[in-house]
């Protein structure tokens, strides 16, 4: 039960940060730490104490096994976050360029 609440207090650490920070890149950084959280609650949920990998050998049965389904929702999700990073970083990187800051407040007083 604690690592779950620890799962939910890293996801709400990376909140805070979207909330609050006004830097672009504390923002991103913000943003990957709450994908990073879900993607450890999804691994820490599929897991099961005692059970075995879920590839069966002939003759062999086993009554508890390891969900392989959110694995792959996990692969999937990091490969995703990985291109909605890169993409802000990008959009940061642009912003850089043209205001010459990161600062949210300055670029939106900037943008007149």
């Amino acid at each position: 039960m604690t690592i779950y609440l620890m799962c939910f207090i890293l996801f709400l650490v990376g909140f805070y940060g979207v909330i609050t920070k006004r830097d672009l890149v504390k923002i991103i950084l913000s943003l990957a730490i709450m994908g990073y959280s879900t993607n450890l609650f999804l691994i820490i949920f599929a897991y099961r104490t005692g059970a075995h990998y879920p590839i069966l050998e002939k003759g062999t049965s086993v009554t508890a096994m390891v969900d392989p389904l959110p694995q792959a929702l996990v692969l999937t999700s990091i490969v995703i976050e990985l291109g909605i990073t890169a993409l802000l970083v990008a959009l940061a990187v642009r912003l850089y360029g043209k205001y010459k800051t990161f600062d949210i407040t300055k670029i939106r007083r900037l943008l007149g």
